[in-house]
């Protein structure tokens, strides 16, 4: 009874982080578009604002890369994803793994906060908050692991 109920709870983490992983990806791919879209817009307002006198290419240049930095999700996205090989390989292990899986959550937890809070893209945003309520069903999947 007990090996027939793990398999279960192991079957629906494994059905949950695969829809997060998935949903990783797709934020990744909006990502690699908004340094492209500030650009357009950084453009569009400091014309609107210079008006008929011309814009300094070098300093545009220099304000997009502090902003791409800024708002980079990059690193964030990659230990996202290791995150969930670890809990992937957490849950085939054959040894005790509760309180680790919980550990993993909250670092995917975190992971997911930060791209969230960098993010300025509606897609996105959402996108976070589908992670974040899976999150938390895992988390309370994972109470029931020893």
């Amino acid at each position: 009874m007990r090996k027939i109920e793990g398999k279960k709870i192991a079957q629906d983490l494994n059905d949950r982080i695969n829809d997060i992983e998935g949903k990783v990806q797709k934020i990744s791919s909006l990502s690699t578009g908004l340094i492209d879209e500030y650009v357009v817009k950084l453009k569009t307002r400091i014309k609107e604002l210079l008006q008929d006198q011309e814009v300094d290419e070098s300093r545009l240049a220099q304000e997009v890369v502090i902003y791409a930095d800024k708002c980079s999700i990059q690193e964030e996205v990659t230990r996202l994803n290791s995150h969930i090989y670890q809990f992937r390989e957490l849950l085939n292990s054959n040894e005790a793994v509760g309180k680790k899986l919980d550990f993993m959550i909250q670092e995917m937890n975190r992971e997911t906060n930060t791209i969230g809070s960098k993010a300025n893209n509606l897609e996105i945003t959402n996108e976070v908050i589908n992670i974040k309520t899976q999150l938390e069903n895992i988390r309370e999947q994972v109470q029931n692991i020893e």
